[in-house]
């Protein structure tokens, strides 16, 4: 079984003045971006997609659940500044299923340092940008490998 751990897709800059900054959305390249990653992940036998509930990480998996045909489920256990043990324990409980599961830039380094202590081998390069994707694969009960793929905001854009 697989799990797929995916930072939102590119939302532009933050606003510092704002306090609103749980309600951005997707920029255009972000939009093309959430459009690539259902396109790497469309075959993959997801068969549920999870998200923090702000705009900017629902936006990002919806072209995917629509191509799948499935809800995107919120969980704020996914949201801006959860508890990465919290976000784990949601992924372990699911280690049986194929899943999505699209959070945030503060969120997904905390969890994976959470595997790497837990035993969880991390493969190969290590990143964290928008709208990147963490591949982690289960034995059913242990999150057992992590690897790391990066979707560039750009379709032309060196992918390293």
């Amino acid at each position: 079984m697989t799990l797929y751990l995916v930072r939102h897709a590119d939302a532009g800059p933050r606003d510092p003045y704002s306090s609103a900054d749980h309600l951005r959305w997707l920029s255009e390249d972000g939009l093309q971006q959430a459009a690539r990653i259902a396109d790497r992940l469309g075959d993959a036998g997801v068969t549920r997609v999870l998200s923090s509930p702000y705009p900017r990480c629902v936006q990002t998996v919806e072209p995917l659940a629509r191509r799948l045909g499935v809800e995107v489920e919120t969980d704020t256990v996914l949201a801006e500044g959860a508890d990465g043990r919290r976000t784990l324990a949601l992924m372990m409980a699911l280690a049986g299923t194929e899943a999505v599961l699209c959070s945030h830039g503060d969120v997904i380094p905390d969890v994976l340092g959470l595997l790497e202590t837990a035993g969880t081998a991390i493969n190969g390069t290590r990143g964290n940008a928008k709208g990147s994707i963490w591949t982690i694969n289960s034995d059913g009960e242990a999150l057992v490998s992590a690897a790391y793929t990066k979707i560039p905001r750009k379709p032309d854009a060196d992918p390293r």
